[in-house]
């Protein structure tokens, strides 16, 4: 296993500026008893690692998110990292006081980013000296974690001062605090979950119909093609999906109130292949996104979802029993993807084992994404939550 470059964030003009990093683990097993030879990741970090490495904060990311948590890679980038308005100096989690660490997942959706490094299907089987496609082995959030853990371990860093992060991120955090709960004493759970229930698991395989459908799929053996014959109108169909689940109602009636407004004309609806404004949105703005994702990492990112159970023992009461950590959630009351019940009972249970636990709400019609744009609204709770 090997890291390269340094480990901490600079900062110009108020902006912290980050590099990526590369972190390698020659053998690699799974949950699920694979081995993955020669797995690679990329990660990031904010802030200095103080003498005796109590100061780490693990951010976990999100589904379609990366290790960019926050600053930028260059003074000009148009936006910061996702969770910018709350890390940094002086934010709520204090870059002045902590080391703040966060890594590509396995199978990252992003994989043709080239601020990305992750392992994957679009990645190389060493055996074969070709692109894995559905050979890769199925991943589970355990597989994350542990691959977070071999991160943090080249550092020499044994033991974590908090684990935040949203959705799936969310769920990565509670998989640490169950998984190795000597090592975690505080968790922030955002717009998460502690299980995939049958409602979640059904939505999220709306996302893979799509692909599935498109006939440039191949059965997941599109690679010997030219880019611009992969599956990419099944991914921009699968990411329409995303964003919408993501989003909430009120939110989409103003963006098509506003086009509607703006337009020059409205479309003929009566004409079957027209399709209205906000659909025409949509679909941009997922196409848009394409040429960065990869479908088959998009399949493997559901399946990883869809087998969430914290603790990964098929017993979610003692999953939660596992847990030490102190824990902070943080739902959003329009989500419409991860509903408030998930933590909200999540928070029942934790208490009902004499668990430490808070629970406050994200207002706001971005509904889920309230976990991402909207998160600032909770700075001091945040930041009193880690004050001790």
């Amino acid at each position: 296993m090997n890291d390269t470059q340094s480990v901490n964030a600079t900062s110009s003009n108020d902006t912290m500026l980050v590099t990526k990093q590369v972190h390698e683990i020659e053998q690699f097993e799974t949950f699920g008893g694979d081995i993955i030879k020669n797995v690679r990741v990329g990660w990031e970090s904010y802030g200095e690692l103080n003498d005796d490495k109590s100061n780490v904060i693990l951010i976990t990311h999100y589904f379609t998110g990366t290790s960019h948590a926050a600053g930028k890679y260059h003074p000009d980038d148009e936006e910061p990292g996702y969770w910018d308005s709350i890390i940094g100096p002086n934010k709520a989690i204090d870059t002045n006081r902590f080391f703040v660490i966060s890594v590509d997942s396995l199978v990252n959706i992003n994989a043709y980013d080239e601020n990305v490094i992750t392992t994957g299907p679009a990645s190389i089987n060493p055996d074969t000296g070709k692109p894995y496609g559905l050979s890769f082995p199925v991943v589970t959030m355990r597989d994350f974690v542990n691959v977070q853990k071999s991160v943090l371990a080249s550092l020499g860093i044994n033991k974590l001062y908090a684990v935040a992060g949203p959705s799936m991120g969310s769920m990565q955090a509670i998989e640490w605090a169950s998984a190795y709960p000597d090592m975690v004493p505080r968790l922030i759970s955002v717009i998460g979950t502690v299980k995939a229930d049958g409602w979640t698991t059904a939505t999220l395989e709306q996302w893979t119909t799509p692909i599935r459908l498109d006939k440039n799929w191949r059965g997941g053996a599109y690679y010997d093609q030219p880019p611009e014959n992969f599956p990419n109108e099944g991914l921009a169909a699968a990411l329409a999906l995303v964003t919408q689940s993501a989003l909430a109602p009120n939110f989409f009636n103003d963006v098509n109130a506003q086009l509607l407004a703006q337009a020059d004309g409205k479309p003929d609806l009566y004409d079957i292949q027209q399709s209205p404004v906000i659909v025409q949105w949509l679909m941009e703005r997922a196409r848009g996104r394409t040429t960065s994702m990869d479908a088959n990492h998009l399949l493997y990112l559901v399946r990883a979802n869809q087998l969430f159970l914290t603790g990964m023992n098929d017993d979610i009461e003692q999953g939660l029993a596992n847990i030490k950590a102190k824990t902070l959630f943080i739902p959003a009351t329009q989500d419409q993807l991860l509903m408030p019940y998930h933590l909200e009972r999540a928070r029942d249970m934790l208490k009902a084992n004499d668990k430490e636990v808070e629970l406050v709400y994200l207002e706001g019609d971005l509904g889920h994404l309230e976990g991402l744009s909207g998160i600032a609204i909770h700075s001091e709770t945040i930041r009193a939550f880690l004050a001790d």
